[in-house]
């Protein structure tokens, strides 16, 4: 049974609203929501302020406690979200039995689509590097090192959490110059078999630095990276995936009308493509032509005269006739 919860407008105004929410190709930029519960340590408070400045400007930070608890009740959540037009989150909490303790969320038309409970092990902050930070609102280019990131479930909700969090929707094509930092996310290592019972998770290390570009006497720069902090090392903990009736609603595309289908933004049709400019620009491809027999003189203008054929053959022979002389 699905727990999507369908809205019928009442009127036009409502109507047009509901139509702004629905699923589109290039979505706008994701709010994220960092909340305090009602315990946490100051591991905690100083790594949601490291994650807080590197998403900023497209993130919310509540300075008052709450008590909360994601994973028991998430109704405070999906209040959260509705007010300020959120649909991620970052939690921080901090008990005996759980210390440290970070929850990812992530919403869906207004209800909370998956979560997932990290644990921060080992943390320094952005100000322990004495090294240049990213400009505030630039995207970072993001790398996962390890295979468990495609083939392990909690590793690849992470994955997906991270993507959505700092990347956003994809770009296709970027300035080189643009490019100012990178986030690296690897796994491992990894203590015997990982389906053994009893073997822990491998930690998880998020490491951020800034990219300098310098001269290397060719067209390719020499990429130099800078740690600029934080540093985290986090271990998985507890994870809550998808509703599958939520998560296939969650992936669906829109349809596409005729003129978008037509501007190119739908199935790419072949030899024709949509410029910078949003002009549509098409490609024919031709034979090779004989241009020997391309036709020129149907115009009064363009014809010979009758005397001046006259003159180029009598000049013609002229020439003849001296080289015979000649020889």
């Amino acid at each position: 049974m699905s727990m999507l919860r369908t809205v019928k407008p009442k009127n036009a105004r409502v109507k047009r609203a509901l139509e702004e929410r629905e699923a589109k190709l290039v979505e706008n930029e994701k709010t994220a929501i960092f909340v305090r519960g009602a315990n946490t340590s100051e591991r905690v408070r100083d790594a949601m302020k490291d994650l807080y400045s590197l998403k900023r400007p497209h993130a919310v930070n509540f300075s008052k406690k709450n008590s909360i608890h994601p994973f028991e009740d998430a109704s405070s959540l999906e209040f959260f979200g509705s007010k300020n037009d959120a649909s991620l989150f970052v939690t921080g909490l901090h008990s005996k039995k759980r210390p440290h303790d970070l929850v990812f969320s992530r919403t869906f038309d207004g209800k909370v689509l998956d979560q997932i409970e990290v644990g921060i092990d080992g943390f320094r902050s952005m100000a322990e590097f004495d090294t240049p930070k990213a400009s505030v609102g630039t995207r970072p280019l993001m790398t996962f090192h390890s295979d468990l990131f495609d083939t392990h479930p909690s590793y690849t909700q992470l994955k997906s959490y991270l993507l959505d969090f700092y990347q956003g929707h994809h770009e296709t094509g970027i300035p080189l110059m643009d490019v100012e930092w990178v986030i690296s996310v690897t796994a491992g290592p990894l203590a015997g078999e990982l389906d053994a019972p009893g073997t822990a998770l491998p930690a998880v290390h998020v490491r951020a630095y800034t990219i300098k570009l310098l001269s290397s006497g060719s067209r390719i720069p020499r990429v130099q990276l800078t740690e600029m902090g934080p540093s985290l090392d986090l271990s998985i903990r507890r994870v809550a995936e998808p509703d599958a009736d939520m998560l296939k609603a969650a992936n669906k595309r829109p349809k596409l009308a005729k003129k978008d289908m037509d501007s190119g933004l739908g199935k790419k049709k072949k030899n024709i493509e949509t410029d910078d400019m949003g002009d549509k620009v098409g490609r024919i491809h031709l034979g090779k032509q004989d241009l020997s027999k391309l036709q020129s003189r149907k115009m009064k203008s363009l014809k010979v005269g009758r005397k001046v054929r006259a003159a180029e053959a009598a000049a013609g022979a002229g020439d003849d006739g001296m080289d015979e002389d000649d020889e």
